[in-house]
């Protein structure tokens, strides 16, 4: 199971526009391209965690490796997925 093409072009040709164009409506609105994707990411990885194993996830989400995800998991929440 994946999620996708996570790349800003690919996103942006998804919404029939450029990435700049996606860029720039983001920065109006106070965010980042980084941000949203790490909103999503974070989003999707609390909903996948009771259900699916880590490496799944890890995958799923285009992490490049376990550690990676596991970093990003205690930035969000302040604990490891297995707590």
């Amino acid at each position: 199971m994946g999620c996708g093409d996570f790349r800003l072009t690919a996103t942006a040709k998804k919404l029939a526009r450029s990435g700049r164009s996606l860029q720039r409506e983001l920065n109006s609105r106070g965010t980042s391209y980084r941000e949203e994707l790490d909103w999503f990411r974070r989003q999707m990885a609390l909903d996948m965690l009771p259900r699916e194993p880590i490496c799944d996830i890890v995958g799923s989400l285009r992490f490049s490796e376990s550690s990676s995800f596991y970093r990003a998991f205690r930035r969000w929440t302040g604990k490891t997925p297995q707590q």
